[in-house]
């Protein structure tokens, strides 16, 4: 933006989710000569009352925004306390997930085959698998697994250490 251009935006909320941010913003299109009209709240930073309202109504929106976050966060702890679980549901069946595991532990089938089986990515199914068993097998095999945050790599034939 220019010099003596002026920057409109709907609603205070809409332009930060901030007060430190406002107060940034404000100060920064202040310094280019740049002016803020804020259509909702009838707010026109070229004037002082403008600019002192602006003040006030940063700080009204912040705190709004804090109320909402709080009452979210009561929201969740309630449903919580009422046996409600947020999030995605499960792609398989605890029955599904139990029989993956079975023909997993005993070798029947391997992990793309029970993928395939019951229509879902090989992740889905290493997701219901027991991560212990995962790596037991791996171990059983001779593989030397290194894993960082859940994703494992197999690397066949390395060393497993002094025989």
């Amino acid at each position: 933006m220019r010099k003596g251009d002026t920057l409109k935006v709907t609603r205070l909320d809409r332009l930060s989710r901030s007060v430190l941010h406002l107060v940034t913003l404000g100060v920064d299109l202040r310094e280019r000569n740049v002016g803020l009209h804020v259509i909702e709240q009838g707010i026109d930073t070229d004037t002082m009352e403008g600019r002192a309202m602006f003040g006030m109504l940063s700080v009204l929106s912040e705190l709004q925004r804090e109320l909402i976050v709080a009452n979210t966060m009561d929201g969740l702890a309630s449903a919580r306390a009422r046996g409600r679980v947020g999030g995605r549901r499960p792609r398989l069946t605890p029955e599904q997930a139990a029989l993956a595991q079975a023909l997993y532990d005993a070798r029947v089938k391997t992990v793309q085959q029970i993928a395939d089986l019951f229509g879902v990515p090989r992740s889905t199914v290493y997701g219901h698998l027991k991560g212990d068993t995962v790596l037991r097998q791996l171990k059983e095999a001779g593989e030397v697994v290194v894993g960082m945050r859940g994703w494992g790599f197999v690397c066949r034939d390395w060393p497993t250490g002094p025989e």
